[in-house]
């Protein structure tokens, strides 16, 4: 297959749904004969565990470390999820690795997800690349996410809040317990500060594991960080902490240079004069992101674009930022897993909300162009990722893979 080819059959696998489990992943670990570094920094969380794995990738990289960054979901391209000092995977790499696993798993049954085989292809490519370090975010929950599956040397665990219901449960204990998952026997665990109920979790599940815990109070404080927000301070300490909690050597300009120079887009994203993108797509997320924009820009109104995902918390996410909203601009998107624009402008009279309907992105970006206020672009990291190819005038991620 070629890249083009590789993407379009791995995007078919996802008619297999979201199946939470690590036999399938460990079977192919096995199948691909993998092999991992003895430092593996694995994070879980609701909101800021993508960003706490760049920060520590690229303080890992400024200290001259080779190393693996696996995120998800990507913005634009699929090779965003894949990283290797820095730079993203190359299309050949994915070509190889996918045809690769297609051909070992053909007959499977369970068939991997599209997670599975993502992570299966990340780890075979840091396995190649002689990755020394590898950055490690779960897809979803923790105790049975296919990145569960890898030995770590330190668990990280980034705010817990309601986010996955579905499948992860819909009390903060429940969710707390599959995040926590992640914390192995005798491996060093740091957290983020916590709702007490999702801490109780979290020292319970460290106590029968034997496990040190910390938790990080403190902002990090002692040197700049590029991205915007108290709470990027505060993952900015989760960040070094967990490097340290791993026993990985590191001089303070590394933690100064990557932290200063750390890049991770929609994360409240300054586009231009106008526009500010950011990806928060939970109530937590929505709060967050309306005390980033009071910091930065003061009390002044906003014009949303807003687009969420149906399985979200929608009216609680809308709610959230209603304070800082002159009016809401509902585009139409291009994931079938989207909330329909009708609906919601359902939601908005009875908060006597203002709001406008639009065929896409574009057209809901020149409208908000007319008005005087800044814009906020907001809901989702898929409609974020839309946004920016639509910005860009690249393909994105749908385009990518079309024949």
């Amino acid at each position: 297959m070629n890249y083009r080819e590789a993407l379009a059959w791995l995007y078919s696998t996802q008619r297999h749904g979201i199946k939470l489990g690590l036999e399938n992943i460990q079977r192919l670990m096995g199948e691909l004969q993998l092999s991992f570094p003895p430092k593996v920094i694995h994070v879980a969380g609701t909101n800021g565990k993508g960003s706490v794995c760049a920060m520590a990738d690229a303080i890992c990289r400024a200290a001259g470390y080779r190393a693996g960054l696996f995120t998800s979901p990507h913005l634009i391209t699929f090779r965003e999820r894949i990283r290797v000092g820095g730079e993203m995977i190359g299309e050949d790499e994915v070509a190889r690795g996918l045809t690769e696993i297609r051909d070992r798993i053909s007959s499977w049954d369970p068939h991997p997800t599209f997670f599975e085989i993502a992570t299966a292809l990340a780890l075979q490519h840091f396995d190649k690349t002689d990755c020394e370090i590898l950055v490690l975010e779960t897809g979803m929950g923790g105790r049975l996410d296919a990145t569960n599956a890898v030995p770590s040397s330190v668990s990280v665990i980034t705010p817990i809040d309601f986010d996955h219901e579905k499948w992860l449960g819909h009390s903060i204990p429940e969710i707390a317990t599959e995040k926590a998952g992640i914390i192995k026997r005798h491996i060093p665990v740091v957290s983020a500060p916590q709702t007490k109920e999702a801490e109780l979790v979290i020292r319970k599940r460290a106590t029968e594991c034997d496990a040190e815990l910390e938790f990080v109070n403190e902002l990090w404080t002692k040197t700049g960080v590029g991205l915007r927000g108290e709470h990027q301070k505060m993952n900015a300490a989760v960040a070094v902490a967990a490097l340290r909690a791993g026993r990985i050597s590191l001089p303070e300009t590394a933690l100064a240079e990557g932290l200063a120079k750390i890049e991770w887009p929609a994360r409240f994203q300054i586009w231009d004069e106008q526009i500010v993108i950011d990806g928060a797509h939970n109530p937590a997320g929505a709060r967050t992101l309306v005390q980033t924009w009071r910091d930065v820009f003061g009390a002044e109104g906003v014009t949303i674009i807003f687009a969420v995902l149906r399985d979200k918390r929608v009216s609680e996410i809308i709610d959230a930022l209603r304070p800082i909203a002159s009016r809401f601009l509902l585009p139409h998107i291009r994931s079938e897993r989207a909330e329909s624009p009708a609906n919601l402008a359902e939601l908005m009279p009875q908060r006597h909300l203002e709001h406008q309907q639009f065929a896409s992105v574009a057209d809901a970006i020149s409208a908000a162009r007319k008005f005087p206020d800044r814009i906020l672009i907001t809901g989702s990291l898929h409609f974020a990722g839309e946004t920016l190819a639509v910005l860009r005038g690249e393909p994105n991620a749908l385009e990518e893979c079309a024949q």
